[in-house]
C-alpha cells in the first residue's frame, strides 16, 4: 500500500498537493510505475482485452498482493471453476490455498452453480453476486478489501444494454464496505469497447490488454487508458508472462520506421492520385 501525493499542474506552474491518495500496488513487476505507485483506494478499474491477453493473471496478481499485504481478498470467478484459478495461482508460486485456510481469501465459484457450496453461486445474477460478497467479507472480518469479479461481461452477455446499470450498482454498494474492485471485461471486436461497454463509462480506470502477432510469435501488450487522479503512462507497454513468475511488463513499445512511414504502394497510389487531379486542374484552365 503507498500513500502518493498528486501535484495538479496548471500552464507551466504547479498548484499546490491537492490530494493524497491510498494506492494499492497490484503485484505485476513493473505495472505499478505506470499508475503512480498503484490502484487509487477504493476504485473500481475495468481490466479489459480480448481472450488470452492476460486479463486473470493480472487479477491473480492483484488478489495475491492483497493477501500479502494484510488485506481481505474476496476473488468472484464466472468463466473458470475456483480449483482453476487456484492451479493458476499456484503455477506462479502464489498459495491461494493456504490464504482461504487461513480466512484472508474467499473464492466464490459462479461457474459451478453447487447449492452445497456455501461459496458458490446458484443465480448468476448482480443482486446474488452482491450478497455473496458482502457474506464473504462478513465471513473474512474487518478491515479493508480487494475484490475481483473475472468476468463481468458473465453477467450480462444476454442484456448488454443493462452492463452500465450494473456496474454502477457494482460500484456503489462495494464502495460503502471500503472495497477496491478489479472487474475483468471480455473486449468486443465489432466496438473495439469492452463488451457491453458501459462498464468503461463507470470506472474509475481502464487498463486495456492487446495481443498481436509479430514476427511469428505471439506479443502481448498493456496500456493504461484512464485512471483518476492519477498521472499515469501514455505509452503501450509489452508484457510477458513468465511460468514461475507470473506477469511483468517488459517496456514501452518502439515505434519503428515500418509502424509509422506507408507502405510503398500507398504511397505511389497517393502520388497517382495527386499528379491525376493537378493534370484535371490544369485541362480546366486551359478550357
Amino acid at each position: 500500500m503507498a500513500l502518493i501525493a498528486l501535484n495538479l499542474k496548471r500552464g507551466s506552474s504547479y498548484v499546490a498537493e491537492a490530494v493524497t491518495k491510498v494506492r494499492l500496488r497490484t503485484g505485476v513487476e513493473g505495472f505499478d510505475d505506470l499508475i503512480a505507485g498503484g490502484i487509487p483506494k477504493g476504485f473500481l478499474v475495468a481490466v479489459v482485452g480480448e481472450p488470452g491477453t492476460g486479463k486473470t493473471v493480472f487479477s491473480i496478481h492483484f488478489a495475491w498482493k492483497g493477501v500479502l499485504d494484510g488485506q481481505k481478498v474476496i476473488y468472484v470467478t464466472t468463466e473458470e471453476s475456483r480449483e482453476s484459478i487456484i492451479s493458476q495461482a499456484a503455477q506462479f508460486g502464489m498459495n491461494f490455498n493456504k490464504a482461504i485456510e487461513e480466512k484472508k481469501m474467499v473464492i466464490i465459484d459462479a461457474l459451478l452453480r453447487d447449492k452445497a457450496d456455501q461459496w458458490n453461486m446458484v443465480e448468476l445474477t448482480v443482486e446474488e453476486l452482491l450478497n455473496k460478497i458482502i457474506e464473504a467479507k462478513k465471513y473474512l472480518g474487518y478491515g479493508d478489501a480487494r475484490v475481483v469479479i473475472d468476468s463481468m461481461s458473465a453477467f450480462w452477455l444476454d442484456k448488454p444494454a443493462m452492463a452500465r446499470k450494473y456496474s454502477y450498482l457494482v460500484k456503489r454498494v462495494l464502495n460503502k464496505w471500503n472495497m477496491t474492485i478489479v472487474a475483468t471485461s471480455q473486449y468486443a471486436i465489432t466496438t473495439s469497447f469492452g463488451f457491453g461497454f458501459g462498464i468503461e463509462h463507470v470506472a474509475d480506470g481502464i487498463i486495456r490488454f492487446k495481443k498481436m502477432i509479430k514476427g511469428w510469435e505471439l506479443k502481448r501488450y498493456v496500456i493504461v487508458e484512464k485512471m483518476r487522479q492519477t498521472p499515469h503512462s501514455l505509452r503501450v507497454h509489452e508484457i510477458e508472462i513468465v511460468d514461475g513468475k507470473g506477469m511483468r511488463v517488459k517496456g514501452p513499445v518502439e515505434y519503428t520506421r515500418d509502424e509509422v512511414t506507408l507502405p510503398s504502394k500507398v504511397v505511389e497510389g497517393v502520388k497517382r492520385g495527386l499528379a491525376r487531379k493537378a493534370l484535371e486542374e490544369r485541362l480546366m484552365e486551359l478550357d
